[in-house]
């Protein structure tokens, strides 16, 4: 173990030792569209549609001490998230 501890300090290392490691990598290629996946945001998105109608609908028919935005919101703003997320990849 010491042998090369001492090893490391005493000699310069090789041409070889620096072409040893990955300078730069270079992706060119598109990422492939998954039609299930477009597929499955399209649904979620119908969903969250259904939801926030069923939300707004129900505050206002019953007495509900907060505003539906308040459910809504949150649901709409990681819906975005979650879809920047797919077609914002590189």
């Amino acid at each position: 173990m010491f042998a090369n501890f001492f090893q490391l300090f005493g000699r310069r290392p090789d041409d070889d030792y620096e072409q040893a490691f990955v300078k730069e990598i270079d992706v060119t290629h598109e990422p492939v569209r998954s039609t299930k996946v477009e597929r499955a945001i399209f649904g979620g998105w119908l969903l969250i549609a259904l939801k926030s109608a069923v939300v707004w609908w129900a505050c206002t028919r019953y007495a509900v001490p907060i505003h539906p935005l308040w459910i809504i919101a949150p649901t709409v703003a990681f819906g975005l998230l979650c879809t920047f997320v797919y077609y914002g990849r590189r």
